[in-house]
């Protein structure tokens, strides 16, 4: 009976985990399958859409790189997502430090407000910060982006990495201190290696964020060039009723494995840094 039971269990556990794999990777299936069909095999209605039903091409990729400022792109995503998630660093470590080993009930009390912030909803915010870059004549830059996006990649970090410094015991630094450190020099010497995950974790949160933000992007950048991934795709793969669908799925195939990579060869921290960060 114990072994029947136990054996019905692994079959449950590994259907459970069947299907949430097929659920989870699907859509990159669906992207792969996509970007290398041909036209005429996408849009034929007798076809089967989950196969190849004739010869696989590589025109829409072609189309992607030759004819859209694709690449352009992924080079502007790329550099103010790396800006900002050090800006996000610099400005999030110490703050979220200073709040965690704040005494009494004033720095739980400020990261709540600090996180509060985050929660604004970027249509309400959007309005001033557009006065701001344009009092600051940043219209139509990359640097527009970066001076935005910190408003809300900064207030979920100090809120996240607030609970991971919190986990660390202060004797730790105390003894750092006794042996000789500075509190800086405890912070960067002890506090900082033992809170990698934490702070990979903001990383990596941070970088998402940016590929994925539409609203900003949309209203602060104009020009073909300067276009983020997340709004160069839909605005210039899509005209009027034309939807490029071989190109949109290779480029959105593209956009999104980098991501995927980072997340599963980092999983482990990175579950390990948001659940600390969000229990403690």
């Amino acid at each position: 009976m114990r072994l029947s039971r136990r054996m019905w269990g692994k079959v449950v556990h590994v259907l459970v985990i069947t299907v949430f794999t097929v659920l989870l990777a699907f859509p990159f299936y669906w992207m792969v399958i996509t970007s290398f069909k041909q036209n005429v095999d996408l849009y034929t209605m007798e076809n089967n859409p989950f196969v190849f039903n004739a010869k696989p091409t590589l025109d829409h990729l072609k189309f992607l790189f030759t004819e859209t400022r694709f690449v352009r792109w992924l080079a502007n995503t790329t550099f103010v997502g790396i800006v900002v998630v050090a800006i996000t660093l610099v400005l999030a470590v110490p703050a979220a430090y200073s709040l965690a080993r704040l005494s009494g009930r004033w720095g739980e009390r400020l990261g709540i407000a600090i996180f509060l912030t985050y929660l604004v909803p970027q249509t309400l915010l959007f309005i001033p910060l557009s006065r701001v870059v344009a009092y600051l004549g940043l219209q139509d830059s990359l640097w527009a982006l970066i001076l935005v996006y910190p408003s809300f990649t900064v207030p979920f970090s100090i809120w996240l990495l607030m609970g991971f410094f919190k986990s660390i015991p202060k004797e730790l630094e105390d003894a750092a201190m006794v042996d000789g450190l500075t509190r800086f020099g405890a912070f960067a010497k002890m506090v900082i290696p033992i809170s990698t995950s934490g702070i990979l974790t903001v990383v990596i949160f941070t970088f998402t964020l940016v590929t994925q933000e539409f609203v900003y992007a949309l209203t602060f950048i104009s020009s073909e060039s300067n276009q983020m991934i997340g709004t160069g795709i839909p605005i210039f793969l899509v005209r009027g009723d034309v939807y490029y669908w071989g190109a949109l799925m290779a480029a959105c195939l593209i956009a999104s494995l980098p991501i995927a990579f980072l997340y599963n060869l980092f999983l482990d921290r990175f579950i390990a840094g948001f659940t600390v960060g969000a229990v403690k």
